[in-house]
């Protein structure tokens, strides 16, 4: 799947400060969700469904993928 990201307004989380190495999120068409490196933003974007973003986001929330003690 292609999708057009020239125009898209990305950003970054607030909790960034400002720092270039970051990752941004760009809100897109039909509930899709773009995702791509601060210090590359001409370089390669990922493209989420609504789906996958919502399972990404509640996993983050539910500490799905925290590093497990050493």
């Amino acid at each position: 799947m292609n999708t057009d990201l020239s125009g898209v307004n990305w950003f970054k989380s607030t909790y960034s400060g400002g720092r270039t190495d970051c990752v941004e999120v760009a809100w897109l068409a039909e509930g899709s969700v773009g995702v791509r490196d601060s210090k590359n933003p001409t370089g390669p974007a990922l493209v989420f469904g609504p789906g996958e973003w919502d399972a990404f986001t509640a996993g983050v929330k539910g500490s799905e993928f925290d590093r497990p003690s050493a």
